[in-house]
């Protein structure tokens, strides 16, 4: 794109942070009494459309395909973000394998904004014609679903495409001209590695079984994380603290869903400066990160709300706001 293009699909995205939800609308949704009224709320807003007035799913389903179209529609090309949705397609595939395995219904489960369709997907993995796929897919695909045709273990299927999945990110970011897809990236599969560590070294597993689930990347030292992981939580701790992320050692302390929050907050914090980029693509790609980021806090609101939890406990698992 242009410059001048560019400095039109910026103007529309600056009109469209206006209404994105800043930290006293959050504190609206807190208060409201129930979730049928954080639902009304969120309608009066613009949330939704006509078929997601009592259905909290249809609505955030929504607001995220409003996202997809107004980028299609700003964007002659959203390769250049596909360090942000090239993990649904890792998300479909892992949904089509399953069913295929157990003979269920995959649609309720497949996630928009891929780049792949998800019949395609899905008739590879049945007629294990992986060829249907990009060539980066192939093989984690038929790897998974042997795992799960000759041991019926879920979990590894997990992790082989969730790692499939890391590596497709750090690809897309390594690829991109712009610092935020690339910063984005590392952190993405930087922090990834250091949940499923934290995670492995709770349940006790051995260095093998925690590396073979990690994917590479510039920040972290996947073997010294996996031995560390391996040795005990002290251990781990020691040496994230020679790591970016020393910082998130609190955080990791407390659980992993904070080491989440905490990750989370640091994107955001990264993306704010991209509100003075106006001849680039950053922008574009703080909206998009931005929006994800208030469809997430909803979906704890309601969520929160739905379950009569504690206002507290809600707003403990809330992230920074972008505006």
């Amino acid at each position: 794109m242009s410059d001048t293009q560019y400095a039109y699909a910026v103007a529309r995205i600056r009109s469209k942070e206006l209404s994105l939800l800043n930290a006293q609308a959050l504190e609206q949704l807190l208060s409201a009494k129930d979730e049928e009224e954080c639902l009304s709320l969120l309608h009066s807003r613009g949330w939704g459309d006509s078929e997601s007035y009592d259905s909290p799913e249809k609505m955030l389903k929504a607001e995220r395909e409003k996202t997809w179209a107004l980028l299609k529609e700003l964007l002659d090309d959203l390769s250049d973000f596909s360090v942000f949705f090239c993990a649904n397609d890792y998300h479909n595939l892992k949904a089509a394998i399953k069913a295929v395995y157990s003979g269920t219904d995959p649609q309720g489960i497949f996630q928009s904004g891929g780049t792949l369709e998800t019949q395609t997907v899905l008739q590879a993995v049945r007629e294990r014609d992986y060829s249907l796929l990009p060539e980066p897919m192939r093989a984690p695909a038929q790897e998974a679903f042997d795992v799960l045709l000759h041991t019926g273990d879920g979990q590894l299927c997990d992790f082989i495409l969730d790692r499939a999945a890391l590596l497709a990110v750090k690809s897309a970011g390594e690829g991109s001209k712009n610092e935020l897809m690339r910063e984005y990236a590392e952190m993405t599969v930087a922090a990834a590695d250091i949940k499923v560590a934290a995670r492995a070294c709770a349940t006790g597993k051995p260095y093998s079984v925690i590396l073979r689930a990690l994917a590479p990347c510039d920040s972290v030292n996947i073997e010294e994380l996996a031995q560390a992981a391996a040795q005990g939580g002290e251990k781990l701790y020691q040496y994230l603290r020679s790591t970016p992320y020393a910082q998130a050692e609190d955080a990791l302390r407390e659980s992993v869903s904070a080491f989440e929050r905490w990750c989370d907050d640091r994107i955001m914090r990264a993306i704010r400066p991209q509100k003075y980029n106006p001849l680039t693509i950053g922008p574009l790609a703080a909206y998009f990160l931005a929006r994800e980021n208030e469809i997430r806090a909803v979906r704890i609101i309601l969520s929160g709300k739905r379950n009569r939890l504690p206002e507290q406990s809600v707003r403990e698992r809330l992230r920074e706001m972008y505006v």
